[in-house]
């Protein structure tokens, strides 16, 4: 078992080494947070919604999203202890997909499961795997400036997305909207800044960089770019931060070219041209 995580190891390094190198043979392409993003992959990386100064090392449990109904606790535990001893295993069942949270006795058995499975297929859904904390820890963001990120490409995650801009310091979080059928991005997502102008600069500098293997562009979006299923995701997650692949979809794109002001029904950004693929 653990000669097959070091191998898993060993390929994603090689593969990060690659798109490392193709990133600094054309570095007027890239902005500084795509360099970032690339380079972040070896670590299972917290989104922005992780509370402020959360300190993953001293973390011991995982957050598990979209589990199917007919996984069992049991079931559950016997695929985390793949990882790594558990000291505890908790699945909370709902309707159409349930969650749950898993314990180790130390942080490296965490992030393996973090990085060995997170998108593991169980009953045709794949799992969604990160690190957990409290409710009460969690940032509010409901007033923050949000981005909204269209056309994902399958390798954008999360933590791939946060990474980008969390270049900007008031960047406090970064989702991917994923389809619970396919368990794959919608191709799309949301960055949340506390500030408006290193949202606009976020729009500004990130137009026509590259994240992943396509260009993004980026502009101001309405309030309506959410859908209800999307609103639902969020809310769902409240508890833990969650990585998940991209992939497009007809998302709903609705652009204003101008800045928000203080309107807060105008608070999110749009990031397109990302891959399908």
């Amino acid at each position: 078992m653990q000669q097959r995580l070091k191998l898993q190891q060993q390929q994603q390094q090689q593969q990060e080494a690659l798109m490392q190198q193709a990133l600094l043979q054309q570095p007027h392409m890239y902005h500084p947070g795509v360099l970032a993003a690339a380079m972040s992959q070896m670590e299972p990386i917290p989104s922005g919604n992780l509370p402020p100064g959360f300190d993953s090392s001293t973390c011991r449990s995982v957050y598990v999203g979209n589990i199917h109904v007919n996984v069992t606790e049991k079931l559950l535990g016997e695929v985390f202890q793949t990882a790594g001893p558990l000291a505890g295993c908790k699945l909370i069942r709902k309707d159409k997909s349930s969650y749950g949270f898993v314990d180790y006795h130390d942080r490296t058995s965490a992030a393996l499961a973090i990085m060995n499975l997170h998108g593991r297929q169980l009953y045709g859904q794949a799992l969604k795997v990160n690190w957990a904390y409290t409710n009460n820890q969690r940032e509010d963001t409901s007033g923050h400036f949000n981005i909204f990120v269209g056309d994902l490409s399958p390798e954008v995650t999360d933590a791939t997305l946060f990474a980008c801009f969390s270049v900007y310091p008031s960047c406090s979080d970064a989702r991917v909207m994923w389809d619970h059928k396919t368990g794959r991005s919608k191709g799309y997502g949301f960055v949340a800044f506390r500030n408006q102008q290193e949202a606009q600069s976020a729009i500004n500098d990130l137009t026509g960089k590259w994240l992943g293997n396509r260009q993004i562009r980026c502009n101001w979006a309405t309030k309506g770019a959410t859908s209800n299923e999307d609103n639902r995701q969020i809310n769902e997650n409240q508890n833990a931060v969650v990585l998940t692949n991209g992939s497009s979809d007809g998302s709903q794109e609705n652009i204003n070219e101008e800045a928000p002001e203080n309107n807060p029904a105008y608070t999110t950004v749009y990031v397109g041209n990302l891959s399908h693929e």
